[in-house]
């Protein structure tokens, strides 16, 4: 039997998929990752724990159905987007652990951007606003606070890749070896791209102060092989690496969401909802990003509007590890299941400011509207509501940006196991969530970009066909109801902004 392989690097873990011809899910691992917070507001991670992880799930999943290199015809490539590695690729030296796209650090420089630049240009040139969500000032941190690193960078010693292209390199060869790129999609999402002509832009590098030549190699998201595995490493033989796609853009890819006014969401650490809008850009007023959904080589690329939450499956850790009132996420849904309603407790989860369609790095997190009557399953309740209503608030800002009309939801990521979120999410919008029977979208993304690009699967009309619907939530809320609830939380969101000032830094 053949496969087609999806390494799938997150926020939390690493996991490696095998594929069979007809899409279904055949053998996988996965292993979680050390989360490093060296103070508030900035979250690190260690590349190479991340490299030695991705050997082993890869090693560990090949076992569960004893295959070899042989039987893998391409391997694809999802990532979390906007971290940033900076490493040395002739020697392999990674010269400091990777800011995650959570990290607020670069948030001083970015206030200092806002009052100086042209926003609407800066918008128009790249697609999205000035924020330290994305890759740029993370970059500028680097430059500023690592001995000897501008110097190095200016002179090409080292590069400045998000993960999939540390991923790429260290499965190519590495040092010295490796390949050094990154695809449209991931590309998009530095603030240094020009989301028109897809290469790094001479302007955005100028603003920055970033050197083109520390950036990589800028190459499609599928339709083409970017190398070989090295013999040396997890597969023991060469397997063509070609298909890249951010995390985001591979579950809107494994969605089959391959026409413009097709979209999904993505609950997992964050939340994510992409729509595609075809080959023409649409810039939004509403504080959604303009993003790179997929690019095939040789052929124009397509595009789509983005909303994204910061925190979504990671309140639920929180909620487990930080408050400990649960021992697991399951026991969330539980005690969730367990109260008619919130209790008129609201959260806010700004833990790392809010994201679209606030972006307001000064926002932090509330718990609002506690009373006497309000209990832990109260909370937990709250937690899960938490993620729809940012939802919403992104749902609202899509369909009055695009002009498209969202008649269904498609959804995916780890949340989705969730019913008391996923029914509560159908309520607000007031249209059917429907979960597909391979809920591991981003992985499948992944797979049908390698499987593209090798002739594995020949178009996308057949993989529009392996989508199958698994669950569907219907709205059942009085209107109302679902009115006064949305009232409370714009309420609450109000609490959240301006908490963080530039007296308190």
């Amino acid at each position: 039997m053949k496969f087609v392989g999806a390494l799938d690097q997150g926020t939390t873990s690493t996991r490696f998929i095998l594929f069979d011809q007809s899409g279904a899910l055949k053998a996988s691992h996965q292993k979680e990752h050390q989360q490093i917070f060296p103070q508030p507001g900035w979250v690190e991670h260690d590349p190479l724990e991340i490299w030695n992880n991705s050997v082993e799930v890869i090693a560990q999943t090949l076992s569960k159905v004893r295959a070899s290199y042989r039987d893998i015809v391409g391997i694809g490539i999802t990532n979390q987007r906007e971290t940033i590695v900076a490493w040395e690729p002739e020697t392999g030296i990674v010269r400091h652990n990777a800011l995650v796209w959570q990290d607020l650090r670069g948030s001083e420089y970015i206030e200092r951007l806002k009052a100086t630049v042209d926003i609407e240009k800066l918008q128009s040139k790249s697609g999205l606003i000035p924020s330290s969500y994305f890759s740029a000032s993370k970059i500028v941190w680097m430059l500023d606070h690592v001995d000897g690193l501008r110097a190095d960078a200016e002179q090409g010693k080292v590069v400045f890749g998000t993960i999939d292209s540390y991923l790429v390199w260290n499965l190519t060869g590495g040092p010295g070896k490796g390949v050094v790129v990154t695809d449209v999609t991931n590309a998009s999402r530095y603030l240094l791209m020009d989301i028109l002509t897809l290469e790094w832009d001479d302007w955005l590098l100028g603003l920055f102060g970033i050197p083109r030549v520390s950036l990589p190699r800028i190459v499609s998201s599928f339709g083409e092989i970017y190398g070989d595995t090295d013999p040396a490493g997890p597969f023991k033989g060469p397997v063509p690496v070609c298909g890249i796609l951010g995390d985001q853009q591979a579950a809107l890819f494994g969605q089959a969401c391959f026409c413009a006014g097709q979209g999904k969401s993505t609950y997992g650490t964050g939340c994510f909802l992409l729509t595609n809008t075809g080959e023409v850009p649409s810039f939004s007023s509403r504080g959604l990003l303009t993003t790179v959904a997929y690019r095939e080589a040789g052929k124009p690329a397509r595009y789509a509007l983005e909303g994204s939450i910061a925190v979504a499956g990671s309140l639920v850790q929180w909620v487990r590890d930080n408050l400990k009132i649960v021992k697991s996420a399951p026991e969330v849904d539980t005690m969730a299941e367990s109260v008619p309603d919130c209790g008129g407790v609201y959260i806010v989860p700004a833990f790392s400011g809010l994201f679209a369609p606030y972006w307001r790095s000064d926002a932090r997190g509330v718990i609002a509207g506690l009373t006497g009557f309000a209990t832990a399953a109260h909370i937990c309740r709250a937690a899960l509501e938490a993620t729809a209503f940012q939802a919403k608030d992104i749902f609202d800002a899509m369909e009055a940006d695009s002009g498209i009309k969202v008649e269904v939801l498609k959804v995916d990521g780890g949340l989705t196991n969730s019913r008391p979120l996923m029914e509560f999410q159908a309520d607000l919008l007031g249209i059917p969530v429907i979960r597909p029977q391979v809920v591991e979208t981003t992985a499948l993304g992944a797979a049908y970009a390698a499987g593209l690009s090798s002739g594995f699967w020949e178009s996308f009309e057949e993989l529009s066909k392996h989508w199958k619907e698994k669950s569907r939530w219907v709205p059942a809320m009085d209107g109302a109801v679902r009115d006064q609830k949305v009232l409370f939380w714009n309420k609450a969101v109000q609490r959240t902004l301006g908490w963080v000032t530039d007296e308190d830094e």
